[in-house]
């Protein structure tokens, strides 16, 4: 018969599993030396956090001193941030602004990003380019066969979602063959949908939200979108809050966190409360233990909890249509 471990043992395991539980630094990692570099170059000093790779939420930041609440957890200043700015400061504004009707300012992050992956080696955004997915998992770059299978409300925003992109990719064509002049190589074949997916699924994804003020150059929906090197390794939790702006007087975007943080545990950031159908159509991912989980059902799932001997059915279906739930394609319980 096994012996139980003593105290000693059980304090040794528990340290083990601590171990196992926690990340591995992956600083030392090239992409990451070089993204750190860059970003020294435009002002960026870290000094407690490191990539890591957890095994619960893959890629993320881990801290490498205890954080309290209160605690500022990045600054990121100006120049690292990417923004409508960058796009047109960069050989592709001319040609924005020259283009009628107006290109939105997602179109032209989207553009940007495809043209600067598509430069390579001369792309001076490239430590950047290099540690962002190749790949994201939000419905508009699942399969058909895998969006088929999503429970019927989520499955009828992924594919209004997937609609959407398609949309946007058709009507910006013409604006994507203007700018032959700056390729050598033909612009359909650089600008072509699975580019605009991964462009446009990185903003979706990763940009924080920073209010720009309106340039006529653009169209009139919001510019409110930054991507935001190295503070975009940070991963979501609902269980965690935090402040986020753009300060003024250092010019640096600023995340302070209202929650500790151990030492050589992961840092998390909130995207907001969302539940797991919002989270899966927006970022790909849902989160475990969610406080904000919720079902979706439809109208005609909510009729079939009436029993047609039910005395209150007239009197249920009255109140739910008082409220305009039947008129909803999917009710959130």
């Amino acid at each position: 018969m096994k012996k139980s471990r003593g105290r000693t043992g059980r304090k040794r395991g528990r340290k083990r599993l601590q171990s196992f539980m926690g990340g591995v630094n992956c600083s030392h990692k090239l992409e990451y030396i070089k993204l750190k570099k860059w970003l020294k170059d435009r002002g960026f000093e870290d000094s407690h956090l490191r990539p890591a790779q957890f095994w619960d939420t893959g890629r993320g930041l881990m801290a490498t001193k205890a954080l309290q609440a209160g605690d500022l957890v990045v600054s990121l200043p100006e120049k690292c941030l990417l923004t409508t700015g960058t796009v047109l400061s960069s050989c592709l504004g001319e040609y924005i602004v020259k283009w009628k009707p107006p290109v939105s300012p997602l179109i032209a992050l989207c553009t940007f990003l495809i043209a600067e992956k598509h430069a390579g080696e001369k792309s001076l955004w490239k430590p950047y380019l290099d540690v962002l997915p190749k790949t994201y998992t939000c419905p508009v770059c699942l399969e058909h066969d895998v969006v088929s299978l999503l429970p019927e409300p989520l499955r009828k925003k992924a594919e209004e979602q997937r609609a959407t992109v398609h949309e946007l990719y058709m009507s910006s064509k013409a604006f994507f063959s203007s700018l032959q002049p700056l390729f050598a190589e033909n612009t359909g074949t650089i600008f072509n949908y699975s580019a605009l997916k991964w462009a446009w699924s990185t903003i979706n994804t990763r940009t924080i939200y920073m209010k720009h003020s309106q340039r006529e150059c653009f169209s009139l929906e919001p510019d409110v979108y930054a991507l935001a090197p190295y503070l975009d390794l940070l991963n979501h939790s609902p269980n965690v809050q935090v402040k986020a702006a753009f300060n003024e007087q250092t010019r640096s975007y600023e995340i302070r966190t209202n929650s500790r943080c151990k030492k050589y545990k992961e840092v998390f950031i909130c995207y907001g409360p969302h539940d797991n159908q919002r989270l899966l159509l927006e970022y790909g991912f849902v989160a475990m233990n969610n406080p904000h989980s919720c079902v979706y059902v439809t109208s005609d799932t909510l009729l079939k909890c009436f029993p047609p001997l039910d005395k209150q059915r007239n009197a249920k279906i009255s109140i739910l249509k008082d409220h305009d739930f039947l008129e909803k394609e999917a009710v959130m319980l």
